[in-house]
């Protein structure tokens, strides 16, 4: 096991710990709400899309896995976004014109906000992110089911958490 694997588990068992045994992480829960600008300078919730299938992602400009990976998002969002699918994608990035150049460059469509601070930015800090890009796949409940899941897992997880 990684160290990015045991440092996202550990953050899943101190949050179990912060609720009842039964609970799970979820985007309602006020200490893992995200309330930030979109490009277009409105605020969008994380907590508001709960209804969706959700794949909240970590990333940044300067991130090269992070840009790989937007790649395959973009096909993924374009197949499932009719279907209840979200992303909702939170840089970091301390520069704002870099981010909007790379959001333009990635062909994104989905909903980006911005978080400005780098490794002290509240959300990643509260989110626990250690490594970028980390992504959380969120069913309808705004429950999170998945931490980084490859390519393969989901696509068929998104298919899976959309029939239900």
């Amino acid at each position: 096991m990684n160290f990015r694997k045991i440092f996202l588990l550990s953050f899943f068992v101190a949050v179990s710990y912060m609720t009842t045994a039964q609970e799970v992480a979820n985007i309602t829960d006020p200490r893992l709400e995200i309330r930030l600008p979109s490009v277009k300078g409105d605020t969008i919730t994380l907590s508001s899309l709960k209804g969706k299938v959700v794949l909240l992602d970590f990333w940044a400009s300067w991130c090269g896995p992070c840009r790989m990976a937007n790649k395959k998002f973009v096909k993924l969002y374009d197949k499932y976004k009719g279907q209840g699918f979200e992303i909702y994608s939170v840089s970091v990035d301390d520069n704002r014109k870099d981010w909007e150049k790379a959001i333009q460059k990635d062909g994104i469509t989905w909903l980006q906000v911005i978080d400005p601070k780098n490794w002290g930015a509240q959300s990643a800090v509260n989110w626990g992110i250690s490594v970028l890009p980390t992504t959380f796949l969120i069913n309808k409940k705004g429950d999170v089911v998945a931490i980084d899941p490859n390519q393969k897992q989901l696509e068929g997880s998104v298919k899976k958490l959309l029939a239900e």
